[in-house]
């Protein structure tokens, strides 16, 4: 691992994409990639808690996945439902913090009742907060905040950036430092868009089940060596940081 402890990210957030194409690619139905993408994500948490990241959000299911066959939809929530049953020994002895954003209402009420457990039972700790974006896309979520904005009555001259975070799945959570797509693509897919206007991109040229622990410290170690203005003059960041 890379050993500057300087300018650590506060929040990475990671689609994961290429578990199917993995699969296929080994001559194995798609669902077999989901099943060995777990292990990425295992790598990924450990990863960015020896790191010292404070949140790591993973870009699970869209609502847009909600048009892939049935058959893939139900196996995905299944083994949703199994990947958080395994890893919460994990999750507890490494003082992880489960969360979830999303339109948590729309999935099976298993998974609801699952999350809502772990969730719970892991309240407490105090250490990396893995967010889970599942039945979530951007879109979604600013105009889900639109409609909190006009259900709540908000005078139009109240309404500023800051405030209309608020009404957003992610009002208690820092805006992403980095964003990681694997998959070999080169696309945002709708993920956080509010809330990545400043964020430091990166596309990786592997599929999600190859992701290593090795992977998201080298892009940490990048992450580092780049300047980020904000829209300000490279001397006034300096003088930030």
């Amino acid at each position: 691992m890379n050993n500057n402890l300087q300018n650590i990210p506060e929040h990475i957030a990671i689609i994961m994409d290429g578990n199917g194409r993995w699969a296929e690619e080994q001559g194995k139905e798609r669902i077999y990639g989901h099943q060995n993408g777990v292990q990425a994500v295992r790598n990924a948490i450990e990863a960015a808690g020896e790191a010292g990241v404070k949140f790591l959000t993973l870009y699970a299911f869209s609502t847009e996945n909600w048009n892939r066959p049935k058959e893939e939809i139900d196996a995905l929530m299944g083994l949703l439902v199994k990947a958080i049953q395994n890893e919460m020994d994990n999750l507890m002895s490494n003082n992880v913090r489960l969360q979830a954003i999303g339109n948590l209402f729309s999935l099976p009420i298993e998974c609801q009742n699952e999350l809502k457990d772990a969730i719970e039972q892991t309240k407490k700790n105090s250490g990396l907060t893995v967010v889970l974006a599942l039945s979530y896309s951007g879109r979604w979520e600013i105009v889900n905040a639109v409609k909190e904005i006009i259900k709540h009555d908000v005078n139009e001259n109240e309404i500023t950036e800051n405030s209309f975070a608020t009404f957003l799945n992610t009002k208690y959570i820092p805006d992403p430092d980095i964003l990681i797509r694997t998959g070999r693509e080169r696309r945002i897919s709708n993920f956080l868009l509010w809330q990545i206007a400043y964020t430091e991109l990166f596309f990786p040229n592997i599929l999600w089940p190859d992701f290593k622990k090795e992977d998201l410290f080298e892009i940490i170690a990048e992450f580092q060596t780049r300047q980020r203005r904000f829209g300000k003059t490279g001397a006034q960041v300096q003088s930030e940081i």
